[in-house]
């Protein structure tokens, strides 16, 4: 009985994991890789950057620069690495564009520091 309830109960958490990486095959929705390009993107286009993020705009705001532009970006305090990031440090960020009315800024999920 115990196992069948266990069985019943990890059964869910398993097909949302199975599901939660996306599909990448041919209609899928690619990565943007600059910030120009997330710039022009779709709200919710998955982003993968890598630049430097240059200061602290508010609570969890920042701007974030690559060669072909800057973009603001909100990085919750738990997406942060256990190092610490300076304004001249190379990142790696990944997350999504959010396109609101007026503004257009990165959801970041991740932020990997690069060495």
């Amino acid at each position: 009985m115990k196992r069948t309830l266990l069985a019943l109960l990890l059964v869910p958490a398993f097909s949302v994991t199975a599901f939660a990486a996306g599909y990448s095959g041919p209609g899928g929705v690619e990565s943007v890789t600059t910030v120009s390009a997330a710039l022009e993107a779709a709200d919710d286009t998955p982003v993968t950057l890598e630049g430097q993020i240059v200061r602290r705009i508010g609570k969890e705001t920042y701007e974030f620069k690559d060669a072909t532009g800057s973009i603001e970006v909100e990085i919750d305090d738990d997406e942060w690495p256990n190092q610490t990031v300076s304004e001249t440090a190379k990142v790696r960020i990944s997350g999504e564009v959010d396109a609101g009315m007026t503004s257009r800024d990165i959801d970041v999920e991740r932020v990997e520091l690069l060495q």
